[in-house]
């Protein structure tokens, strides 16, 4: 009787080990992947190009807030110390919120809310103040890397428009109808009636008396 309790009680504990291990590797996939995001926004503010870039895997690529798409670690490293020269010089990245689903224990997606303060964007482009980004990351021999990454400027969530802006359109459709239009400018410049000659030798004769 003692070894049966003693063999049940060593099967509920390796039950219990089995169904927790996943629960706990996951645990800590999701704690790398939010020191991955940690570690992004220390990169960027200290304007080190190589320490983000090695955020990304070697084939990993990112498509910056204006949908420019840079291919490997490398380019995005070049292009990022192109944009710490100037626009980014002095900008402040500030991670806000990080999402986690995982879609397999060595992929997963991650939301990223961010704000940015000190950017100098040239005229023609947004300025990058608020937003969030989608990153796909893979569990590799050194820890998680970004493998996928987009970036996109967010704006304050509003409530759809239900239809048409009715004061708009009555405002830009106040042109008086081609018809009406027609009828006042006939009126004005319809000739007179010439006088029949009969009422012309009438009042010639009436003159004459």
């Amino acid at each position: 009787m003692k070894q049966l309790r003693l063999r049940i009680g060593l099967m509920v504990w390796v039950l219990a080990v089995g169904f927790s291990a996943p629960a706990v590797a996951q645990q800590q996939d999701d704690a790398a992947i939010r020191q991955v995001q940690v570690l992004q926004a220390a990169a960027w503010n200290q304007h080190d190009a190589r320490a983000y870039a090695k955020l990304f895997a070697e084939d990993g690529d990112a498509v910056n807030v204006v949908g420019w798409w840079w291919r490997g670690r490398s380019e995005i490293e070049r292009k990022l110390s192109e944009g710490f020269e100037f626009v980014f010089a002095q900008s402040t990245l500030t991670i806000t919120d990080v999402d986690v689903k995982f879609l397999s224990p060595s992929m997963a997606v991650a939301h990223v809310r961010w704000t940015m303060v000190g950017a100098k964007a040239p005229p023609n482009m947004p300025e990058p103040r608020e937003g969030i980004q989608l990153q796909v990351l893979t569990k590799q021999a050194g820890g998680w890397l970004i493998a996928s990454f987009q970036s996109t400027n967010s704006v304050p969530v509003t409530p759809l428009p239900k239809g048409p802006d009715c004061h708009r359109c009555l405002a830009s459709s106040q042109v008086a109808p081609a018809s009406s239009t027609y009828r006042h400018v006939a009126r004005t410049k319809r000739p007179s009636t010439p006088e029949k000659p009969t009422q012309l030798a009438d009042q010639q004769l009436a003159s004459a008396r």
